[in-house]
């Protein structure tokens, strides 16, 4: 096997191992944030080096707050409300007649 076929083998497999790893986020979202909370914990124990807890502190999760401003749309309380009128929606028509 030659190198360049090897280099090849190794940037398809990332690509779909980060593809596959985002599909699981989009549809699994409370899962992977218990996941990423575990391993948060694992790394951020004292006692490890200094760049082993930052990596620990970067996996956190994102918690939701419960305001508009973070976006989480868990329960749709929070975010922009569809318009009543969106696209393919009928609205219905009120004709009026004219003042004379």
């Amino acid at each position: 096997m030659s190198a360049g076929l090897l280099i090849q083998y190794v940037v398809i497999g990332v690509a779909v191992l980060a593809s596959a790893l985002y599909a699981f986020r989009k549809l699994a979202p409370q899962l992977t944030n218990r996941w990423l909370a575990a391993a948060s914990i694992h790394f951020s124990q004292p006692g490890r080096a200094r760049w082993v807890r930052a990596f620990g502190h970067r996996l956190q999760p994102k918690q939701a707050t419960g305001d508009c401003s973070d976006g989480c749309s868990t329960c749709n309380a929070c975010g922009p409300k569809r318009p009543a009128h969106a696209h393919g929606d009928a609205v219905p028509l009120h004709f009026r007649p004219r003042q004379r």
